[in-house]
């Protein structure tokens, strides 16, 4: 079992940046495949970005969106989730996502953060 505890939400004007930051609890970060999620009111969950384990401390990022950049700390033993330019329609709560190299699905979820932006 994998614990995920999000931090770094909050509430923000149009135009400014977060970062996000999740932490696994009592684990590393290898050999997971870390994502990050959000979803809006009335909306399905959709994945914002992830990163997936190569080997040693190395990942691979990809980010769904352009304005947001995913990494990792090994030293911190930290996945973040830089936004920058936020919109009023990046509202939502986020999401920190695991799951092992050997499935498919996203197995492992945080509790959530909630992220306001105002116009």
């Amino acid at each position: 079992q994998v614990q995920l505890v999000e931090s770094g939400g909050g509430l923000v004007q149009a135009g400014d940046s977060l970062r996000l930051s999740c932490v696994p609890s009592g684990r590393t970060l290898s050999p997971f495949t870390m994502g990050w999620f959000r979803q809006a009111p009335g909306k399905e969950r959709e994945i914002v970005a992830e990163v997936k384990w190569i080997g040693g401390d190395t990942f691979s990022a990809t980010s769904k969106k352009d304005r947001f950049t995913i990494s990792v700390s090994v030293i911190k033993n930290t996945l973040y989730l830089q936004m920058n330019n936020l919109k009023p329609e990046d509202t939502a709560v986020y999401y920190c996502a695991a799951h092992r190299p050997s499935v498919v699905e996203y197995e492992y979820w945080g509790q959530g953060t909630q992220v306001t932006v105002s116009s």
